[in-house]
C-alpha cells in the first residue's frame, strides 16, 4: 500500500472514531459521521486506488459523477430506514418492521440496478481490469459502511 493510500485510510479512520458524542446520540452520530466521511472521501479514495491515465480520467470522472448522483439518493433511503428502525427499536410493530424490510430490500435492488446499468458505460471508458478494480473498490467501501451499520443496528427480538 502506498503512502498516499495509507494517509487517506488513516484520515478516514481518525475521522470516524475521533469525534466524541454523548451516549444517547452515539449510534446515530457515528452513522452520520461514517456516511459523511465516506461520501467526502470516496472520490479521492477511488482516484488513489484506480490509477487512471489522463485520458482515462477525462472519460471516467463524468460517468462516475453521474453514477454517484444516482447512488446517493438510494443510500439516503437506506439511511432513512435504518434511522427510523434504530429510533423505534425495540417498540416496532410487526407490520412496520415488515414494511421497513421491504423498503430496505427495494433500495438494495435499486442500488444493484444502478450498478448494473453503469457497467457498460464504465466499460466504454476503461479497460476491463480497471472496471473490475473500480467495482472492487466500491464493494470494499460499501463493506466498511455495512460493517459499521451492523455494529450499531440492534437485532429484532423474537
Amino acid at each position: 500500500m502506498t503512502a498516499a493510500r495509507l494517509a487517506l485510510l488513516a484520515s478516514l479512520l481518525v475521522a470516524l472514531f475521533a469525534t466524541p458524542v454523548r451516549a444517547g446520540e452515539a449510534d446515530q452520530a457515528q452513522m452520520d459521521i461514517l456516511l459523511d466521511t465516506v461520501r467526502a472521501n470516496k472520490r479521492p479514495l477511488v482516484a488513489v486506488n484506480l490509477t487512471l491515465s489522463d485520458e482515462e480520467a477525462g472519460k471516467f470522472w463524468p460517468v462516475y459523477d453521474r453514477y454517484q448522483g444516482e447512488l446517493s439518493p438510494i443510500g439516503d433511503r437506506i439511511a432513512k430506514v435504518v434511522d427510523e428502525y434504530t429510533k423505534a427499536f425495540p417498540n416496532i410493530p410487526d407490520d412496520r418492521a415488515a414494511a421497513m424490510m421491504g423498503e430496505y430490500l427495494s433500495a438494495e435492488a435499486d442500488r444493484a440496478k444502478v450498478r448494473q446499468s453503469y457497467l457498460p458505460e464504465f466499460s466504454k471508458v476503461l479497460p476491463g481490469k480497471k472496471v473490475a478494480r473500480f467495482y472492487q473498490i466500491e464493494n470494499k467501501l460499501d463493506a466498511v459502511i455495512r460493517y459499521d451499520l451492523a455494529s450499531h443496528i440492534p437485532v429484532v427480538e423474537q
